[in-house]
């Protein structure tokens, strides 16, 4: 771990960047050949089947409740406990709003399909949260962020088994995703006007 984050200190944004747009792509295309081989047609649209309420309710009062949780944990523990070595600053402090839209948009899409949609589909709750989890290996070093990612792993698992839809944890994850993201981006704005 100490290796991978002395690594990732190391890279340039660029490099960072690259990286995640490839790790993407391969979680799409993961999810594409495994809905290929796993479901048939009717059962991939159940999957997507959207339903406006269970969206508002559910996905993005989830991620209200998950940001309001987030925020009151920032405003009170210690700055170290959500170090992450840098890596989300560097993915986000520099780009524009649009391009942090699409990222966010690319990641829960491709994230929420794989995990929730394929594996919890499949294998369950608890094997899609452990494999979620695992794909965030640098947050292993820190037990707070680790613990973080378990959990809001779980809940958007949970917000999946209860509406059936895709539509509410990929929602979800791509608001909390969206709002940390430009916090950051402001953050870095305001520092740099200091």
């Amino acid at each position: 771990m100490k290796r991978q984050s002395e690594q990732i200190r190391h890279m340039t944004e660029r490099e960072v960047l690259f990286h995640l747009y490839l790790t993407q792509a391969l979680l799409l295309a993961a999810a594409g050949i495994a809905s290929l081989l796993l479901f048939d047609g009717a059962e991939w649209r159940r999957l997507w089947r959207f339903a406006a309420d269970d969206v508002l309710i559910y996905g993005v009062g989830g991620a209200a409740a998950v940001l309001a949780v987030e925020f009151w944990a920032m405003r009170c523990l210690p700055n170290d406990w959500y170090d992450d070595g840098g890596v989300n600053e560097k993915i986000f402090r520099r780009r524009s709003v649009p391009h942090i839209v699409f990222l966010c948009a690319l990641i829960a899409l491709a994230e929420e399909w794989l995990f929730r949609g394929v594996v919890q589909t499949h294998g369950g709750l608890w094997a899609a949260s452990a494999i979620f989890a695992l794909l965030h290996v640098r947050y292993l070093e820190k037990w707070f962020l680790f613990l973080l990612v378990v959990l809001l792993s779980l809940f958007l698992g949970v917000l999946y088994e209860q509406t059936g839809s895709l539509w509410v944890p990929v929602t979800a994850h791509f608001l909390i995703d969206v709002v940390l993201a430009l916090e950051i981006r402001l953050h870095r704005g305001m520092e740099e006007r200091e």
